[in-house]
């Protein structure tokens, strides 16, 4: 009877391990990133298209090295490999509006194999403007609205737009010494932030932006009907006034931008919270505890901002779900 139910047991735990495993009958399509930072996102965006015939394995696009970035993905022996059962899924950068200017550009629009973030990068979406208030919650454990992101990041990105657009053409001109990307984010970055008067900080970056503005618009006057007809031409794509701020650099919107705006307000909810529990504190042991839970509650809004999962509404990231649906059905 022993020997039995030992057997039987036995039995139960293969059956259970072996449950565990992969499917083989799945089939595997692996989707080559550009960096460590990438994988979570593209994971949790491949997953919603797993079912019983199919499953994404994400990784970076060598096993042999730690060579990473677009060009290992899309440039390499990878590149000519390309099809219904490996994909590649990379940062936009500026490729998206280029719009085939170049070759790289070219490939990226061309291949159903080859998904695209839209957003300049990845970071765009961790900064989209409609979660960081509850980024700040989450880092703060405190709902109380300073700043209404939202519309901020509106404001912001009307009066970067105009500049942005030279931006973009200057990179299609092939011209990067007279204006380059870097350039571009030095006329963009929020100074110090008051979350009493954070418009302040976009009166100041408003004056350096106009100031750019009219002498490009005086040295390239033959370029002002062509800058016009970008306008026309980006509102196609997705680009408009308001929404400016998910296409520029990634990098920079993140830490000169969001991180300028998000730091000082977590620490404004983070001493009102404080303030609170010793307002409301009996006695001295209380007061200690709470602050201690209090504290230890707490986590850096720069880790809640890159795992913020609040982009999923976005139209952009809409855009890359119909680009996954599209390759699927070509690779049925």
């Amino acid at each position: 009877m022993g020997k039995r139910l030992t057997e039987n047991l036995s039995s139960l735990y293969i059956g259970a391990a072996n449950s565990l495993k992969p499917k083989q009958a799945k089939r595997k399509i692996v989707a080559y990133v550009e960096s460590y930072d990438d994988i979570s996102f593209w994971r949790s965006l491949l997953a919603e298209y797993e079912n019983d015939k199919r499953y994404f394995e994400v990784m970076l696009p060598s096993r042999s090295s730690l060579a990473k970035g677009k060009k290992s993905v899309l440039m390499n022996e990878l590149g000519s490999r390309l099809g219904e059962n490996m994909i590649a899924c990379v940062d936009s950068d500026y490729d998206y509006l280029l719009q085939g200017r170049t070759q790289t550009s070219r490939y990226i629009i061309n291949s159903p194999y080859v998904l695209q973030t839209y957003a300049y990068a990845i970071e765009n979406y961790h900064c989209y403007a409609e979660g960081l208030h509850e980024a700040c919650v989450t880092a703060t454990l405190n709902d109380h609205k300073l700043i209404d992101f939202p519309a901020l990041m509106k404001l912001y990105s009307e009066i970067a737009y105009p500049l942005f657009i030279w931006s973009v053409w200057f990179y299609r001109q092939h011209n990067l010494s007279e204006f380059s990307l870097l350039d571009f984010c030095s006329f963009v970055k929020l100074d110090q932030v008051s979350t009493r008067h954070p418009e302040k900080s976009l009166e100041i970056m408003s004056k350096k932006v106009n100031r750019k503005l009219h002498e490009l618009e005086r040295r390239h006057v033959e370029a002002l009907e062509e800058i016009e007809d970008m306008k026309k031409e980006f509102r196609t794509l997705g680009v408009y006034p308001d929404n400016t701020y998910m296409f520029i650099q990634g990098h920079h919107i993140m830490d000169n931008v969001i991180l300028r705006l998000l730091i000082p307000v977590c620490t404004v909810l983070r001493r009102e919270r404080e303030q609170q529990i010793h307002d409301l504190a009996l006695h001295d042991i209380q007061l200690h505890n709470e602050l201690t839970a209090y504290q230890r509650s707490q986590v850096d809004i720069e880790v809640v901002i890159r795992k913020n999962p609040h982009y999923q509404s976005s139209p952009l990231y809409q855009m890359i779900r119909r680009d996954i649906e599209a390759f699927l059905k070509i690779a049925k």
